[in-house]
């Protein structure tokens, strides 16, 4: 088994072999609201925190391709938004010589598991900057939420496992 290193320095097989490696990760949205500043700095309130996660890919050429992960974090104190935070954070992924179920676990394990930590870091940032603690986001097991995808894509009776949305 024939190894080099590539660019990313991550050790890959031969140009036989599967490849998969980081091109580049990088954000690629952000938002963040305020809606009721600076009042809501006047009060004492402990807001309730609600976080939603996306993720998609996107198909760039032959061996490339782009993986999203779109962390939304709203906080609310009774009927009132404190703050609202949206970061889009991405990467491009070489990947080859992989089957389409592997690719599709790839896509929905793998790459978002790499992201996740930049997505955390930079949500907690705009937060921070925001004038509020920052928000620090549990670890996730992206395996675990693509096998809770598969087993619900098989009670289904898709064939396979779950659908990652790819778009070429």
């Amino acid at each position: 088994m024939d190894q080099a290193n590539d660019p990313s320095g991550v050790a890959t097989q031969g140009a036989t072999g599967p490849v998969l490696s980081i091109e580049k990760i990088y954000l690629k949205d952000a938002s963040l609201e305020v809606p009721n500043a600076p009042q809501i700095f006047l009060e004492a309130v402990q807001p309730e925190i609600e976080v939603q996660m996306n993720t998609r890919s996107a198909h760039l050429t032959d061996s490339l391709y782009e993986s999203v992960l779109t962390i939304t974090v709203t906080a609310r104190a009774g009927d009132r938004t404190v703050f609202l935070v949206e970061a889009a954070q991405a990467g491009i992924f070489q990947i080859a010589g992989f089957g389409t179920e592997e690719l599709s676990a790839i896509l929905g394990i793998g790459c978002p598991t790499s992201i996740f930590p930049y997505a955390r870091e930079t949500i907690a940032s705009m937060v921070n900057r925001a004038g509020f603690p920052p928000i620090n986001l549990a670890p996730i097991s992206f395996e675990q939420l693509y096998q809770q995808q598969a087993a619900q894509a098989q009670a289904q009776g898709a064939v396979g496992g779950p659908r990652i949305e790819i778009a070429h």
